[in-house]
């Protein structure tokens, strides 16, 4: 991408912060207000001096949220500028991860350690029936994943299982949706699409795509490792693996594919799944 059309990207990117904050943060329960967001952005956060700043979970999610989506502008600098947008995600969805709960190690409400690797526990998640992936079947699925998006040549096809996938391996131990949507907006960058806010108001709508992607058909599909994909039948782990996972990918989010097609200003009409 030509560097002044980056640079308005980016100038959008920063423009629609407080809008995409307040509604990715509200979509997960949290009570923030423009005014929070404004605030701990500003720099109007102190845990040292602010009891409530120390104690408030929102104020927490709040300037967790704003340090991430400055390590996602860099994310999303580096595939606008050619860098293959699977590498990019491996490499930074931790960091990610890390500047989103840096402020509750910053106030003793976790412990470094708590931030380092995916989730070694089982996770459930409320009012859904898709049960994420063992925690051992994370560490297969986490690469696969990965792999799928560095080989996908066709930038919209990226879009959907980057954030669908995430969200049903849930290999955080929290944070997934957030991280689900970052992982979607650098796929959008690196399409040369704008950034993309789903909104509080369509949460359900948002849930119920998610929730008719997901389901028992993904459990051995998303176990994958780099030879094939494991408790398939044999004709299926012949090398193949990633392709037929791949060709399952694009036929069968596509419901969700359509929603997130419809929220991109300029999409077609057929949503990213192809």
């Amino acid at each position: 991408m030509a560097g002044g059309c980056y640079s308005l990207q980016l100038e959008g990117i920063e423009e629609v912060y407080v809008t995409d904050a307040w509604h990715s943060l509200s979509i997960e329960g949290y009570r923030v207000s423009p005014a929070l967001i404004e605030r701990v952005r500003g720099g109007a956060w102190n845990p040292d001096r602010n009891e409530e700043d120390r104690a408030h979970r929102d104020a927490l999610a709040a300037r967790g949220y704003w340090q991430a989506y400055q390590a996602v502008r860099g994310s999303a600098r580096r595939v606008a500028e050619g860098e293959n947008p699977g590498t990019v995600a491996e490499e930074d969805h931790r960091i990610w991860y890390r500047e989103m709960f840096a402020p509750s190690v910053a106030t003793g409400l976790a412990r470094p350690a708590d931030l380092a690797g995916y989730r070694n526990t089982p996770v459930y998640i409320q009012r859904s029936m898709h049960v994420p992936p063992s925690p051992s079947a994370v560490r297969d699925a986490m690469p696969a994943f990965f792999d799928l998006l560095r080989d996908e040549p066709e930038p919209s096809v990226r879009v959907a299982p980057g954030h669908f996938l995430f969200v049903h391996v849930h290999p955080c131990p929290d944070g997934n949706g957030r991280i689900g949507r970052f992982l979607m907006n650098v796929m959008l960058a690196a399409a040369g699409w704008p950034w993309a806010i789903i909104p509080v108001e369509r949460r359900d709508e948002y849930m119920a795509a998610l929730e008719a992607a997901s389901g028992d058909r993904w459990r051995d599909r998303l176990a994958i490792p780099r030879s094939g994909i494991a408790g398939a039948p044999a004709s299926a782990g012949d090398g193949r693996g990633t392709v037929l996972f791949h060709t399952s990918v694009r036929r069968e989010i596509g419901p969700f594919a359509d929603f997130l097609g419809g929220l991109v200003d300029g999409r077609p009409g057929s949503g990213a799944g192809g």
